[in-house]
């Protein structure tokens, strides 16, 4: 059983397109990234997961239950779109308290959740004098406070600090290995790459690509890569005579454009002239770098 299988899913706001025939199919015990420009429809398809609306058109089901109403969804799903709703003038503890209250559940698994988020020192506090960090942390408390199946998040690093940003991604990570699916979308191209096996790129309200992060990183894309050498000067001489290899910015460190086949033939050629290389990276990841080419190209 697939934990989101979504089909043709549509959703406007008056003559705004939102959603255009969107497919999605995340499985049990994945964590799934779905990214995208601002207003590329992330937002929307989020909420029709969360049941918060429902789609115009197309079929969704989650956790094997078939979505038609909003506000109707299967129990077992948690989450938050456009950041936690808390009461500023409650501690953290007392926001899980009557959250639990409100859904009838047990309040003794508030420490737990705290701990695992990183607020415990901070539990007797009131919401309201808490980061943006610390609040999504909490929002992330409040979801792991209903033992979820599925879990949603919209943006669940913003104002994470590295600490804050570990503790997050353990905890994701922990769930997904126990069993539950994790749909987050993020701006942050880092987490998507070391939380995420797969991944969905929305443009204008269309899926641009959906599929392993394997797949997207490794296709045939010409990248950016700095290229740092013992020998700059020569090192830019056979780079410019290497084929299928682009100087795109001749200075220190020498940034050169090629395909992963060109570079498997450049980097003999310095080696055998005797020149060490001291790095080779992209200048932007090769996630970020096929998001960028699968946007623009959708927008066109």
């Amino acid at each position: 059983m697939k934990a989101v299988r979504a089909r043709g899913i549509t959703k406007s706001f008056g003559e705004v397109i939102a959603l255009d025939g969107v497919d999605l199919d995340v499985p049990e015990g994945q964590i799934h990234g779905l990214v995208g420009p601002n207003g590329a429809g992330k937002t929307t398809l989020l909420g029709l997961l969360l049941g918060l609306a429902v789609a115009d058109g197309g079929t969704l089901e989650i956790l094997g239950a078939p979505v038609r109403r909003a506000l109707d969804g299967p129990d077992g799903v948690a989450g938050f779109v456009d950041g936690p709703g808390l009461y500023p003038s409650l501690t953290a503890r007392q926001n899980l308290a009557a959250l639990a209250r409100l859904r009838g559940e047990r309040s003794g698994d508030i420490d737990d959740v705290l701990d695992q988020v990183g607020l415990t020192d901070v539990a007797d506090d009131r919401a309201n004098g808490f980061s943006l960090g610390m609040r999504q942390r909490l929002g992330l408390a409040a979801a792991l406070l209903t033992q979820p199946r599925l879990l949603i998040l919209d943006e669940p690093s913003n104002g994470l600090d590295p600490a804050g940003k570990r503790q997050v991604r353990n905890v994701l990570t922990r769930l997904a290995a126990e069993g539950t699916s994790v749909v987050l979308s993020s701006h942050r191209m880092d987490d998507v790459e070391a939380l995420c096996s797969e991944v969905t790129i929305l443009a204008t309200g269309r899926v641009a690509f959906s599929g392993p992060l394997s797949k997207l990183s490794s296709e045939n894309r010409e990248l950016d890569y700095r290229l740092r050498t013992s020998d700059p000067a020569k090192a830019r001489q056979i780079a410019a005579e290497t084929a299928g290899v682009e100087i795109a910015a001749d200075a220190d460190p020498l940034v050169v454009r090629a395909q992963v086949p060109a570079l498997d033939e450049l980097i003999p050629r310095l080696v055998g002239a005797g020149i060490a290389v001291r790095e080779l990276a992209p200048v932007v990841s090769p996630l970020e770098a096929a998001f960028l080419a699968l946007t623009q190209e959708e927008g066109r």
